[in-house]
């Protein structure tokens, strides 16, 4: 840890505490561990400790390491940096990144504006198609997970829960994961607030279905076939439309919406096709990250974003000429003089 400059804590998760630290010049004599780190970058570091030497590194660390190194660097990922020992435990280094999609969320004064919700979405897609290209799951993917970076991007964090997959679906896999599915975090963020908000396995169930409906063989041929099937009944009841449950939302966001909120994982639409629907290809278009609320972490006051250059759509051919044209005055103070 010599060669960090502690600058503060970031919070604690199930498997360590995450500090806010600088990259400083190591000691002369002192062996690090390749990394891609510059002097003075600032970094999060991860310290996860082992309970006991003789149990090893935890299979959560592991595979988080595993998922990110077997992916190349990309920009709606985040990248990890440095991974190295420390006392009875080890750390690893990630870019900083200011906040996070729930912080975004929390503190949002009203509803995100379409284009926002666009940008947010678009950004997770193509990370979450990213990923899957490269034979990833993460099966973790919730608000608190999508970190946002100064500059407004977006990049899917804590792949703890990640596995690699066989396309051929030869692999098998725990039941005992629960993630909240990209359609889940699309309609938190047209709502504001989550679609399924239970507090435990049974009630959130319950919030699923009465939105959802009940499921049954004919909708969802494989439902037969789940290891707890039939340990548990609930009353048939009919799905809600959409558009009652978000009725500020556009026909697009509904759609697109619809295709991610299907019983049958099979039918629902891929990251990859979904980047291809006319969502995003419609007014108003996603916002630039420059245009999107960064929130600082700890409840810190919420920079305002900047407006950004006004989208090609905004452009009306009967303003008038004089309207269109640049002022001299703005300009004034940043020409040289003589």
């Amino acid at each position: 840890m010599d060669q960090y400059c502690i600058l503060g804590r970031i919070g604690e998760g199930a498997h360590g505490i995450v500090f806010k630290a600088k990259h400083v010049e190591p000691r002369v004599g002192w062996q690090c561990l390749p990394s891609i780190l510059q002097t003075g970058e600032i970094v999060a570091l991860k310290k996860v400790a082992l309970r006991r030497l003789e149990d090893g590194i935890p299979n959560q660390a592991l595979r988080e390491i595993k998922a990110l190194q077997e992916m190349e660097d990309n920009q709606y990922v985040v990248q990890l940096k440095a991974v190295f020992p420390h006392g009875a435990g080890f750390v690893l280094a990630f870019e900083f990144m200011l906040s996070d999609l729930a912080e975004v969320v929390c503190h949002a004064q009203r509803p995100l504006a379409q284009a926002q919700v666009k940008s947010y979405l678009q950004m997770l897609l193509k990370g979450v198609a990213f990923c899957h290209a490269n034979n990833i799951v993460h099966r973790d993917l919730k608000p608190a997970n999508l970190l946002i970076s100064a500059s407004g991007q977006l990049k899917i964090a804590d792949f703890g829960l990640a596995r690699v997959f066989s396309p051929d679906g030869s692999r098998l896999y725990t039941h005992q994961v629960a993630t909240r599915a990209v359609g889940c975090i699309m309609g938190e963020l047209l709502n504001g607030s989550p679609l399924f908000p239970g507090e435990n396995d049974i009630e959130q169930l319950c919030y699923v279905l009465r939105i959802l409906g009940t499921p049954n063989p004919q909708v969802w041929p494989e439902l037969t076939e789940l290891p707890d099937y039939n340990k548990i009944s609930f009353k048939e009841q009919a799905p809600v439309p959409l558009e009652e449950v978000l009725p500020d939302a556009s026909p697009q966001a509904l759609d697109l919406l619809g295709q991610f909120l299907l019983y049958p994982p099979r039918q629902r639409i891929a990251a990859s096709k979904a980047l291809l629907h006319q969502y995003f290809f419609t007014a108003p278009l996603p916002a630039h990250p420059s245009e999107l609320p960064i929130p600082q972490r700890l409840g810190g006051p919420a920079p305002k974003a900047h407006p950004g250059p006004p989208h090609i759509h905004d452009f009306h051919v009967d303003r008038p000429l004089e309207e269109s044209l640049l002022n001299p005055e703005l300009i004034r103070p940043f020409i040289p003089e003589g």
